[in-house]
């Protein structure tokens, strides 16, 4: 990543925020979305958002579980049957083959070593690989109403419950794209910041620069998590980082919507209220209700707010991530 890509934000407990540089950013890859050729007919997915786009930004492990398990390339389609809750993989053209335990002997042994990865981007529709929506056929032939996750996705999100994963066909949203990015970033920062080194002061100043970003995301989790730091011991337990982390995720999930946003930007313009003259306070609100309204893209009022924090706000408004999550060269908050 080119240096001015880097963020130095001020410091907090003198310990200053740096957005970390791809070679740190570890994402798991389904191996067809990198072009490789392991798909059933021998060819692969390319996915152009992956390869042109993030790849700048994250450094991608590819698997594939089909592969893994010893299925050969090419080899017969493969299709969900049975109970969806407990769904058997079989051949489409022989659905007297179980496959289900020859599957999942090709990940099993694998998922220990997804532990350093940040995110995972998955092939859609997959029955090994789907994260959701993916088909299981009844005896008749056609498909139940209800709809699944691919096996290995199934065991990759119950090892890694935190883990923020994703379809590739669904970053195609721009809201869905800028929430996976900005939930890796966030649990990438996690682990090096509050993981490492589980220390009450390193959690405080995470949560203190998180405090926007989670104020647009879910303010009920924004406010039960202040609680929890409120109440806890000085000397903080392994369970206490966990129960903290997965408030924290969880209330990530979702994309921050479109009024949470604008109320999350007018809390921060109040840090500006003795600082700057009305007329520019009036000008940037002015701004703001044109985003809510729908007129301008979220990336205008953050420009005009952050310009006016970089000159004349505190040290813990200009620590915000909220104001710069992610690599603005992403160029995720245009489309917002």
């Amino acid at each position: 990543m080119k240096s001015s890509d880097i963020i130095t934000a001020t410091t907090i407990d003198n310990k200053p925020y740096t957005e970390p540089d791809a070679a740190q950013i570890n994402v798991g890859l389904s191996a067809c979305l990198a072009g490789q050729e392991v798909r059933y007919n021998g060819g692969h997915t390319q996915s152009r958002l992956c390869l042109k786009l993030l790849r700048k930004y994250f450094t991608f492990k590819t698997f594939c579980p089909e592969v893994a398990a010893g299925f050969g390339i090419p080899r017969p389609t493969m299709r969900l049957i049975g109970d969806p809750n407990k769904p058997t993989l079989t051949f489409s053209n022989d659905e007297s083959s179980d496959l289900t335990a020859q599957l999942e002997r090709g990940y099993t042994d694998k998922l220990s070593e997804f532990s350093d990865l940040d995110g995972y981007i998955l092939m859609k529709n997959s029955p090994s690989c789907g994260l959701e929506r993916v088909k299981v056929y009844q005896a008749n032939g056609h498909p139940h109403q209800i709809r699944v996750q691919g096996l290995f996705a199934a065991a990759l999100q119950q090892r890694y419950p935190l883990l923020p994963i994703e379809e590739e066909g669904r970053l195609h949203d721009p809201q869905l794209f800028e929430n996976f990015v900005l939930r890796v970033y966030a649990y990438r920062s996690f682990k090096s910041e509050v993981v490492a080194t589980p220390l009450m002061r390193n959690l405080l100043a995470f949560h203190s620069q998180y405090k926007y970003i989670l104020m647009a995301h879910n303010q009920t989790a924004y406010k039960e998590l202040g609680r929890m730091l409120g109440q806890a011991n000085k000397n903080i337990s392994e369970d206490f980082v966990g129960e903290y982390f997965e408030l924290f995720m969880r209330a990530l999930e979702n994309p921050a919507n479109r009024k949470n946003h604008t109320n999350t930007l007018m809390h921060m313009l109040g840090y500006l209220r003795k600082k700057i003259p009305s007329a520019a306070r009036q000008g940037i609100a002015a701004v703001i209700h044109k985003y809510h309204k729908g007129q301008l893209p979220l990336i205008t009022p953050l420009t005009l707010l952050n310009h006016y924090i970089e000159q004349y706000g505190s040290d813990y408004i200009r620590s915000q991530r909220y104001l710069k999550p992610y690599p603005e060269s992403l160029g995720l908050a245009n489309r917002l």
